[in-house]
């Protein structure tokens, strides 16, 4: 983020500076390796806790970084900048650990956060199934209860941090006659988990690194203790009031994608040579560009206005559906326009453009569809 933003101020600087730094350094690096293994490495966890780029927002009572959601936002925009896909911390730090904090007991809280601080636990939530990915209400992973116990059946698919998840965050029925009324959020400790197991990798288009995974529940059992949010039920209210900060944390990556490819693409057309001028010259390659940084900036403003709404925990549903839907749309037209300017080269996986442009699809996919983002937006006018 720039100092222009208006949120920003030298703290956050500092930790853009170095966050910047760290990620060039320890992360950048292995990204060709990390794309090729299908994960990130299980040790750039602790990297990452050891830097303090886990639970940034997350109070220093429970091992965060006593930060806000400023914190994150300036994390999860360096390590786009960085073009780092393959570090599943958003959903970790920005969305999980929340959950936790939010409606967590005291001890749960005590459990689970110093740990997922320090890259101990990998967090991850599974929400999406075979056949239910934005219609959460129609999920068939049961969770019933029987004495003491919540024994789970069912499977997750699309699940990011999955494959080294060592905590999952359970999306599922422990009312299976009930639709968003019996939705439950039922904390699960992988680690030595009878009937726990899971699937392959996914081979997706990109954010190769990024491990995605298939989870298969056989009967698993579970303490009720690991119920999340007191009682039975109350899951599906959980979520909505969560989605809003997914939902702007994918808007800031789509931001940071759109900005870091018109630079890619500035650059990369005042240096290439064709009919005896830079393309840059080019009228049609300098009007492109115009768009492609317009866009960029309208989206920067309006993230930062939304940003400043989540700070004062005054950004609504509808407001960041807006900001999910435009900016990754947004983002998809700007990074093909610069793939285009780059000619052959853009379809070249060794530029960065062709990596951006292998990335940036699932963004209108995945927080919602940016269908569903429209009909959330409908609904409140």
């Amino acid at each position: 983020m720039t100092n222009t933003s208006p949120w920003m101020n030298d703290e956050l600087t500092a930790l853009g500076d170095a966050t910047r730094k760290f990620f060039a350094k320890e992360f950048a690096p292995n990204e060709d390796r990390w794309w090729k293994q299908g994960h990130i490495d299980r040790d750039a966890w602790y990297k990452a806790g050891e830097m303090g780029l886990l639970c940034a927002s997350i109070p220093t009572e429970y091992g965060g970084g006593g930060g806000t959601f400023a914190h994150e936002a300036v994390i999860t925009f360096e390590m786009v900048r960085q073009l780092i896909s393959s570090f599943g911390n958003n959903v970790h730090s920005g969305i999980m650990a929340h959950y936790i904090l939010a409606y967590g007991t005291e001890e749960q809280r005590q459990r689970w956060l110093p740990k997922m601080a320090t890259g101990e636990i990998v967090g991850a939530i599974a929400m999406t199934e075979p056949g239910a990915g934005s219609d959460l209400q129609g999920i068939k992973t049961t969770a019933i209860r029987k004495g003491d116990e919540y024994v789970i059946n069912g499977s997750k698919t699309f699940i990011t941090n999955g494959y080294l998840a060592d905590l999952i965050c359970l999306v599922c029925k422990t009312d299976p006659t009930q639709r968003g009324k019996g939705i439950s959020l039922i904390m699960v400790e992988t680690k030595d988990l009878a009937g726990f197991k899971r699937g392959r990798i996914l081979d997706k288009i990109g954010q190769k690194g990024q491990d995605t995974a298939e989870l298969f529940f056989d009967d698993v059992r579970v303490p009720v203790e690991n119920l999340l949010g007191g009682a039975e039920g109350r899951g599906f209210a959980h979520l909505m009031q969560q989605l809003p900060q997914e939902r702007l944390l994918i808007a800031i990556g789509a931001v940071a994608s759109m900005e870091r490819a018109v630079e890619e693409t500035v650059a990369y057309t005042k240096q290439r040579k064709a009919f005896g001028q830079s393309l840059y010259e080019m009228q049609n390659t300098r009007f492109k560009l115009a768009e492609c940084a317009t866009n960029a900036q309208i989206g920067r403003v309006f993230l930062d206005d939304c940003i400043v709404k989540a700070l004062a925990h005054e950004l609504d549903l509808p407001t960041a559906a807006m900001a999910k839907w435009w900016t990754t749309d947004a983002a998809n037209k700007v990074i093909d326009e610069c793939v285009q300017l780059h000619g052959g080269y853009g379809y070249m996986m060794e530029y960065p453009i062709a990596r951006m442009y292998a990335n940036a699809r699932v963004n209108r996919i995945y927080g919602g569809s940016n269908e569903i983002m429209k009909e959330l937006i409908a609904r409140s006018l």
